[in-house]
C-alpha cells in the first residue's frame, strides 16, 4: 500500500494520501478491512465503496484477491463505458438547438440565396 501511495503521488495525489493515511491506519493497530471502511466513509465515492466491499468479501471468504480485483475492474471499465456511451447519445439532443438556429439558415441563404436573385430578376422583366 505505501509503494503504491508513493508511486500515485504525483498523477493522483488524492488517492496516494488516502493510501498512506490507510498505511498509517494499520501500523496504529487498526485491522485492515477497517482502515479500508474508514477510507470509503472518507470519501463517499460508489466506486471506492463497492472496492472496499469487494475486498472485504475476498478477505471473509478467502477468495483470490486477482480474481476479485480482475472482475471489479472488468466491472468499472463496463460503467464507465456505458456512462460515455450515455453522454454520447444525449449530444446530439443538445446539437439541434445550435443546428437549427445557426447552422440551417446560412445553408438556407447559401442554398436558395441564387435561386430568390434569379427569381427576382425574371419577374422584373414581366413587369416592365
Amino acid at each position: 500500500m505505501l509503494r503504491a501511495g508513493q508511486e500515485l503521488a504525483l498523477s493522483q495525489p488524492e488517492i496516494s494520501e488516502e493510501f498512506t493515511h490507510i498505511n498509517y491506519e494499520k501500523r496504529a493497530g487498526k485491522q485492515r478491512i477497517e482502515a479500508w471502511q474508514s477510507m470509503a466513509e472518507r470519501t463517499q465515492v460508489d466506486t471506492v465503496r463497492s472496492f472496499v466491499h469487494m475486498l472485504a468479501q475476498t478477505d471473509r471468504f478467502g477468495t483470490p484477491l486477482v480474481r476479485a480485483l480482475r472482475v471489479f475492474a472488468d466491472g468499472v471499465r463496463q460503467k464507465r463505458r456505458q456512462q460515455a456511451e450515455e453522454m454520447a447519445a444525449k449530444t446530439t439532443v443538445k446539437l439541434i438547438f445550435p443546428l437549427v438556429l445557426f447552422i440551417f439558415p446560412s445553408i438556407f441563404i447559401v442554398l436558395l440565396g441564387p435561386a430568390i436573385i434569379l427569381i427576382s430578376k425574371s419577374l422584373e422583366g414581366i413587369f416592365k
